[in-house]
């Protein structure tokens, strides 16, 4: 199977489309995904739940196909080159998501099928680690990437989508919409239009 992309100088490129099976994709249960951070400043940090059986094999965030992270991006201008992640980034896209001063973790760091997997203790445990991650590297904006797991693990069952009352430590604190495939209340351009509320607010858009 391949998937066909058209790249921002117009070109279009096939390439090949990994194809897992459950028994295979079962097999990266527990694998965990290495934070995508800049060398240099970090202006934003996007924070997933966690990886998902996909992302672990190709050991690339949001990396499912159906996931809309990457498409939402783009749209947005935070990102200015195309990038399919499902058979994962090359050291060329992660340099051009990273050089502009984006960053890509998670709050949990083992891999599961889905997010509801995921105990309370570990959301907890989760944002007490983000919070060391996030005052070591000060980024201007932290995104969390999923209100219902932004509300259990930083104990804030009220919180709504949006800019947040509190911060971490100098970094303010941000909640936009899950990106996954199974969130069907929101399209590329919903996405598109509130994942570049922060990045304007970090410096990343103008």
């Amino acid at each position: 199977m391949t998937r066909t992309l058209v790249l921002s100088a117009g070109v279009i490129e096939t390439i090949p489309m990994p194809r897992f099976t459950r028994a295979e994709l079962d097999a990266f249960r527990g694998v965990t995904v290495p934070d995508l951070l800049p060398d240099g400043e970090l202006k934003l940090l996007f924070v997933g739940i966690n990886p998902g059986l996909w992302t672990a094999a190709v050991q690339t965030h949001f990396a499912h196909p159906v996931n809309r992270f990457y498409p939402a991006l783009y749209e947005a201008g935070i990102i200015t080159e195309r990038i399919d992640p499902a058979a994962g980034t090359t050291p060329a896209q992660r340099d051009h998501i990273t050089g502009r001063g984006v960053g890509i973790c998670n709050l949990v760091q083992r891999a599961t099928a889905r997010a509801d997997e995921l105990s309370k203790a570990e959301l907890i445990e989760g944002a007490a680690a983000l919070a060391d991650l996030v005052t070591c590297r000060r980024p201007l904006v932290v995104a969390v990437a999923g209100i219902t797991a932004y509300r259990v693990a930083f104990a804030r069952p009220k919180a709504a989508e949006g800019r947040q009352p509190v911060m971490i430590g100098d970094s303010i604190l941000w909640v936009v919409p899950n990106s996954s495939g199974l969130n069907a209340h929101e399209t590329v351009a919903s996405l598109a239009i509130k994942y570049a509320e922060p990045a304007r607010v970090a410096g990343v858009l103008s």
